[in-house]
């Protein structure tokens, strides 16, 4: 799967544990990849270990049967262990020279931004594969989250060629500004998997890329 070119562009669905239990975790996330989802993430904040590992492992064969890539939240030797084929790193995370020495050249690493251009340019320059920007809108995951605008990812875009993604409360009805002004990737969480029918949910953020091409 590493070796398989991914698109960079679509639904980046995002794993809750507070809304995924275990035994719904691999259904959910076979909905969401039917919806569209492009990418990925297993994101469990929790401290155990055993379990971070079996679900992650339970979620790769899933993911590659259809050529979705599996980013590990915060974790490169999670990544390393389960052969996930990246890692996506915040401020207070290891740094993405490590994780590339760990992981090698075709991981797929990505690199919080929150509201800063210079951080996502240093990250593009250190060779990040995808950065992301957010929170765009209120947030039920992370309500704290540091606020990000528009401005800032139209200028993003400018200056930055690889993927932008943008998280924070998107929603198929407040998505689509930010995909016109140039974010590649819609990471969301709640709105795919808080849903009742997530194929459904990301199916609505998939057509939002269709129509803008």
């Amino acid at each position: 799967m590493k070796n398989k070119p991914w698109s960079g562009r679509g639904l980046y669905a995002i794993t809750d544990r507070n809304l995924l239990p275990h035994d719904q975790l691999p259904r959910k996330v076979g909905e969401a990849i039917a919806g569209g989802a492009c990418l990925v993430q297993y994101r469990d904040k929790g401290s155990d270990e055993d379990r971070r590992r079996q679900e992650a492992s339970m979620l790769i064969p899933l993911c590659h049967r259809h050529a979705v890539p599996l980013i590990i939240n915060d974790d490169i030797d999670l990544a390393y262990e389960t052969g996930a084929d990246g890692v996506h790193l915040g401020i207070e995370d290891d740094s993405l020279e490590r994780a590339r020495a760990r992981l090698g050249n075709d991981a797929i690493i990505g690199v919080s931004c929150y509201n800063r251009l210079d951080r996502a340019i240093r990250a593009a320059d250190a060779g990040a594969d995808y950065v992301a920007f957010g929170r765009f809108f209120p947030s039920r995951t992370k309500p704290g989250a540091i606020q990000a605008d528009i401005g800032l990812l139209q200028e993003a875009r400018k200056r930055l060629s690889l993927p932008i993604a943008v998280i924070g409360g998107i929603s198929p009805e407040n998505a689509l500004p930010l995909v016109e002004a140039g974010a590649d990737l819609l990471a969301v969480i709640d709105g795919v998997f808080g849903q009742e029918d997530p194929r459904r949910a990301a199916g609505q953020f998939t057509r939002l890329f269709r129509e803008t091409g």
